[in-house]
């Protein structure tokens, strides 16, 4: 395994609501230099700091996952078991309003 890759992968919802796996410090970097100036915050902030820490070889890429998800946890960013496309699709086939 590179030393910048996670253990586990972390997905997130990116664009319209579609998963992404972020698989690594790289990654998680990439996410966090696009996110929009105008909703950057100090958990922004720490989680670049981190990631930036990681691609320097400062601290562990598991140190900065942590880091990543509470960014992504307070954005809620962070997805649990089913993608969120397929979830919406379940609802609506439920739904007697949608046909």
């Amino acid at each position: 395994m590179k030393p910048d890759m996670f253990k586990e992968p972390v997905t997130i919802l990116v664009g319209l609501g579609f998963p992404a796996q972020v698989r690594g410090v790289t990654d998680a970097y990439r996410n966090l230099v696009e996110w929009p100036s105008s909703l950057r915050d100090r958990a922004h902030a720490v989680a670049l700091n981190a990631c930036q820490a990681a691609l320097r070889g400062e601290i562990e890429a598991e140190t900065a996952r942590g880091f990543f998800v509470a960014f992504a946890q307070k954005h809620d960013l962070v997805t649990v078991g089913t993608p969120a496309v397929v979830a919406a699709r379940s609802r609506n086939n439920t739904d007697p309003h949608v046909q």
